[in-house]
């Protein structure tokens, strides 16, 4: 795979390492910091009241060119929207408060009442609440399809149909959807708009909008923050999509913080680099898991044994640090593994610079019963695994002496 360059910047010829430093920031900061300031403030004030009266015209022709109240966003919140916006190569990003925040807030400000939403089955557990417990509860339908299934899609489209919502590479068997057929598909048969939550991609091995999606979400909680210490969310895509986001933001509230925005551009800086290291480890696992006789299944899109190789090969250009497998033995064998392990810590998330190991079965899907569980490919045996940034070699000699409990 050849190391694509960023598109949308200013000087295409940058590399998405420079623009991970540099992107979306003026040179000449506050005081000549070398660093955005963190802008710890509620309001912005006026000098004069003639000065106000100016901003408010100005705000009324969409031609604002200062900040006014901490909830609309600050200098800070800026350069962490326009850093995301120039890796995408989107024209607009807005950050919020989480990355259920964000697909909440797109969803909303997209669908409205008697309206239908079309999501692939198998993302985040909170989203799929969100559509399945929530909006129905304010008249809007939703039709859950196998996320790779272009058939099943194409039967699910209605004409009321107003948003399609997809994970890229899903969580957590890591399926790949055909971003630019399914775009495609969606744009010809109604006038939905396509959403890609990209978090296990990151826009360093995944860019769907130039595959032609309209709207990209991100838990910046994950790899763009990249140090597990805060949580996030943003969304991409084209100004006018994202001031339609913005609108409902305003309203709904769920702001992010000056100091997280601040230490949110300061992991955006060392992405490309991370995501090498990620990229690096997660695939050196899965070939070590892959070929372990205490494996029954490993699920990796940058494996040839993944039913979604051949699509991950052409759309990305890395396959990410989450490795899911699926060990051979009951669920004591798999608390025996798990417990065992010494280098990645146990718990949820993933994306930070520390390995997290994840048991999906006892812990978000716990609620649901064993059949439910296994409709939806979540097994007793199924553990998510979140490489770090730590050596390989270390992370695999760790999997090895943990394997032996199996």
């Amino acid at each position: 795979m050849s190391k694509k360059r960023a598109r949308g910047h200013k000087d295409r010829s940058l590399g998405f390492s420079t623009l991970s430093v540099h992107g979306g920031q003026d040179r000449q900061k506050p005081d000549d910091s070398i660093t955005t300031p963190i802008f710890q403030t509620s309001t912005f004030v006026f000098r004069s009241l003639a000065e106000g009266v100016r901003y408010a015209r100005l705000r009324s022709q969409g031609k604002a060119t200062r900040f006014e109240y901490g909830r609309y966003g600050s200098p800070t919140h800026r350069d962490a929207e326009r850093k995301i916006a120039e890796l995408e190569g989107a024209e607009a990003a807005l950050v919020f408060a989480s990355g259920m925040a964000a697909v909440s807030t797109a969803l909303l400000a997209l669908v409205s009442q008697g309206e239908h939403i079309v999501c692939g089955d198998e993302v985040y557990k909170k989203t799929r609440d969100l559509c399945q417990v929530v909006l129905p509860r304010f008249g809007v339908e939703t039709t859950f399809i196998p996320t790779t299934d272009l058939r099943a899609l194409k039967r699910a489209l209605r004409p009321n149909t107003a948003a399609v919502l997809l994970e890229c590479p899903t969580n957590p068997r890591l399926f790949v959807p055909d971003i630019a057929r399914t775009a495609r598909l969606v744009h010809q048969h109604c006038s939905a708009r396509l959403l890609v939550d990209s978090t296990f991609a990151t826009p360093i091995n995944l860019r769907p909008l130039e595959l032609g999606a309209d709207l990209v979400i991100h838990s910046v909680t994950k790899y763009l923050g990249g140090h597990n210490d805060i949580l996030g969310g943003a969304a991409t895509g084209s100004k006018e999509l994202i001031d339609q986001v913005f609108e409902l933001h305003k309203y709904l509230g769920a702001v992010m913080d000056a100091h997280c925005a601040y230490l949110l551009i300061r992991g955006l800086k060392t992405l490309d680099v991370r995501m090498r290291k990620h990229n690096e480890n997660g695939l050196a696992v899965a070939r070590f898991l892959a070929r372990h006789p205490k494996v029954k299944t490993t699920y990796y899109p940058g494996l040839p044994s993944h039913p979604d190789y051949r699509r991950a090969r052409r759309q990305m250009t890395g396959f990410g640090g989450v490795v899911s497998f699926e060990l051979k033995g009951d669920l004591k064998a798999v608390g025996r593994f798990m417990d065992a392990l010494t280098i990645p810590y146990l718990g949820p998330s993933l994306g930070g610079v520390e390995s997290l190991a994840y048991h999906p079965a006892s812990l978000t899907f716990n609620e649901l019963s064993a059949k439910e569980r296994t409709e939806l490919g979540i097994t007793d045996q199924l553990i998510r695994l979140s490489c770090g940034i730590e050596d390989a070699d270390d992370l695999i000699a760790d999997l090895k002496q943990a394997l032996k409990r199996v």
